[in-house]
């Protein structure tokens, strides 16, 4: 642990993929969604290549190209309806997440959360699974804008009373976006290898420091 009193350490997560497998729920949302209006559905695996900028954008790579701004808004209105009564059915957290996140607790770290998927469901799956641990919960919302931009980060660290010219603070994700929001929020990153990119993708998009379980985030916390 950091040695300074007058620095906190302080560490932002990402969501989907590094706290949470939300893949099975997610695919399950945009299959049940495309069924619906009857166009074609997309494999698992194109499904996990799409998730990682928030749900519109995982509906628009998974819809038929050239719909109507109308229908697509129809496909995605749908999708949310549905996902957020269905969210729950098969998430879980990571093995090792939950242990991780009550020694962060017990050490005293900040811990927040943000995601690009819509608040309602970020409010959700936190008051499930994280309420005891993770002070902060940003999700897509009016006014800020979503990863890669820092600013719904730059708001959980403020909601966390955190400096960020001072005191200790990573940005842990699964994905590119959060490699690129943690470059522009000027944070260091961990990426985590068990979520939804392969080790090979996450190294291609300039991944150095990486995590293969939850428990190896201690060994960044000291200095």
């Amino acid at each position: 642990m950091i040695k300074d009193p007058n620095r906190k350490i302080g560490i932002i997560f990402d969501l989907d993929g590094t706290l949470l497998n939300t893949l099975d729920d997610l695919a399950d949302a945009v299959t049940q969604t495309l069924c619906h209006f009857g166009y074609p559905t997309r494999t698992y695996e194109e499904i996990r290549r799409f998730v990682g900028n928030g749900v519109k954008v995982l509906m628009k790579k998974s819809c038929p190209e050239k719909l109507t701004d109308d229908h697509f808004s129809e496909c995605l209105t749908y999708f949310q309806e549905y996902y957020k009564k269905n969210m729950l059915n098969k998430t879980q957290p990571y093995p090792g997440i939950m242990d991780m996140l009550g020694e962060l607790k017990n050490q005293g770290v900040a811990v927040g959360i943000v995601s690009n998927k819509f608040q309602k469901a970020v409010t959700g799956l936190w008051q499930r699974f994280f309420k005891d641990t993770v002070t902060v919960a940003i999700g897509n919302r009016e006014g800020v804008l979503p990863k890669p931009a820092p600013d719904s980060v730059m708001l959980a660290i403020s909601e966390l009373k955190l400096d960020s010219k001072r005191d200790l603070i990573y940005y842990v994700g699964d994905s590119e976006t959060d490699i690129l929001t943690a470059g522009n929020a000027k944070l260091p990153i961990i990426s985590v290898t068990w979520g939804f990119r392969t080790l090979e993708e996450l190294k291609s998009c300039g991944a150095i420091s990486l995590i293969d379980k939850p428990e190896e985030i201690f060994s960044f916390l000291k200095c």
